[in-house]
């Protein structure tokens, strides 16, 4: 059962970890296309939603691979 929850918990990790990956592409190619600095932060601004939800989808899945590894 504990098995389980550590594989979820992997499978959030995995998925955080592309959204960071896919937010630090977006935010580099708009720093190539950006024509000034009032662009660069509007993407900066788009790609930050993201940023911070693969980030908590990142920890969420690493509290259930600690959680499933101590209760298993």
């Amino acid at each position: 059962m504990f098995e389980i929850i550590v594989w979820i918990g992997a499978a959030l990790s995995a998925l955080g970890l592309l959204g960071l990956i896919w937010s630090i592409v977006r935010v580099a190619g708009a720093k190539r296309r950006a024509k000034s600095d009032e662009d660069l932060r509007a993407a900066v601004q788009k790609a930050l939603p993201l940023n911070l939800g693969s980030l908590f989808l990142s920890v969420i899945g690493l509290m259930l691979v600690v959680v499933g590894i101590f209760l298993g």
